[in-house]
C-alpha cells in the first residue's frame, strides 16, 4: 500500500505540469549515450509515447555522429573535424545520408512504434523542411594574423525552416522523427549539426520547450558544480568569462538562439539518467540546466 501511495503522489506532482504542457510542442534533440544504451533507448521511447498520450506534441531531432564515424571507417573513409564539425566531402555525404536518414532514423521510428507510439521518420529535405547554405568558418591564421575561410565541404548552415510538414503530421497525431540533413542552395544534400536543427525547428514552431540531451549533467560553474538555472544574461557572463566553453558553448548558444525565436524555455538535459525527459518535464527538481530569457 505504501508503494501505491507513493506512485499516486508522483502522479499528483506531475498533474500541474501535464495541464501546463497540454497541447504544447516540445522539441527534443536525441543523442549521446541515450542512443547507445539499450535500456536508455527503451526509456526514451516510453517517455515520448507517454508525452503523446497525455496530449503533448513531441518533435524529435536525432544525431548520429558516432554511428556515421563507424560506417565511414568500414568504407575506409577518414574523418576530419574542425571545431567539432565533421568536414563532409561528396564521398562522405552519401554515407551520412544513408546512416542518418536511413538506419538511425528508421530504428528510432521503429522503437517508438514498438512501444505504442505513431512515429514517422523524415529528413530536412522532406517537405522542404530545412533550407541551408554551405557553412563557411572564419578563423584567424596564426602565421599572417588575418582571417581565413575554412571550407567544411557539404556542411550546412540553416537559412530557413518551413514547418508545414510538421504541422501536417501534428494534425494527424504523428510523432515526427527528423534526421539533420538539409537542402542546399543548388539542391545538394547538406549535413547539419543536430543541436542547430533542433534549435531552429523549435524556433519555427514557437515550441514551449527545447530539450537538448547530452552526456553530462548540464552547465557547470567554475568549480565544476551543476547550475540548474540560467537567464540569458547569466549565460552570456559565463561565456565571456570562458566558464562555458568547448562542447558546451554551441549547445548554450543553440538555447539562446531558440529563446530569441520565441521558445519559452530551453534545457540541457543529462541523457544518461533514466527517464530524463519525464523527470525534466514533470518534476519540480528537473534534470540538468534550464536556460530562460530572464
Amino acid at each position: 500500500m505504501k508503494k501505491s501511495i507513493q506512485k499516486a503522489e508522483v502522479l499528483i506532482e506531475a498533474l500541474p505540469f501535464i495541464k501546463k504542457f497540454y497541447n504544447k510542442t516540445i522539441v527534443i534533440k536525441y543523442g549521446g549515450n541515450a542512443m547507445v544504451s539499450e535500456e536508455l533507448k527503451d526509456n526514451f521511447a516510453l517517455d515520448v509515447v507517454m508525452m503523446k498520450y497525455i496530449g503533448i506534441n513531441p518533435v524529435i531531432v536525432h544525431g548520429g555522429g558516432p554511428q556515421i564515424g563507424k560506417t565511414l571507417d568500414l568504407f575506409g573513409i577518414q574523418s576530419k573535424f574542425v571545431d567539432g564539425q565533421r568536414v563532409t566531402s561528396q564521398e562522405m555525404i552519401d554515407v551520412v545520408e544513408m546512416v542518418l536518414g536511413g538506419k538511425i532514423n528508421k530504428d528510432i521510428v521503429s522503437l517508438i512504434n514498438r512501444h505504442g507510439g505513431n512515429a514517422v521518420g523524415i529528413t530536412g529535405k522532406d517537405g522542404d523542411l530545412i533550407q541551408a547554405k554551405r557553412y563557411r568558418k572564419v578563423k584567424k591564421c596564426p602565421e599572417t594574423n588575418r582571417p581565413e575561410i575554412i571550407d567544411l565541404g557539404l556542411v550546412g548552415d540553416i537559412t530557413q525552416v518551413n514547418p508545414n510538414i510538421l504541422n501536417t503530421l501534428d494534425r494527424a497525431e504523428f510523432i515526427p522523427v527528423i534526421a539533420p540533413i538539409g537542402r542546399g542552395e543548388k539542391g545538394e544534400t547538406l549535413n547539419i549539426n543536430a543541436d542547430f536543427v533542433a534549435s531552429k525547428i523549435a524556433g519555427a514552431l514557437k515550441a514551449e520547450k527545447l530539450l537538448l540531451m547530452t552526456d553530462i549533467e548540464g552547465v557547470k560553474d567554475k568549480n565544476g558544480k551543476l547550475i540548474t538555472g540560467l537567464t540569458r544574461k547569466d549565460a552570456q557572463k559565463l561565456i565571456k568569462s570562458k566558464v562555458i566553453k568547448d562542447g558546451m558553448l554551441p549547445k548554450v548558444n543553440c538555447c539562446l538562439d531558440a529563446l530569441k525565436e520565441g521558445v519559452t524555455k530551453t534545457h540541457i538535459v543529462d541523457g544518461r539518467v533514466k527517464h530524463a525527459i519525464l523527470l525534466e518535464m514533470f518534476t519540480q527538481a528537473g534534470v540538468g540546466t534550464q536556460i530562460v530569457e530572464k
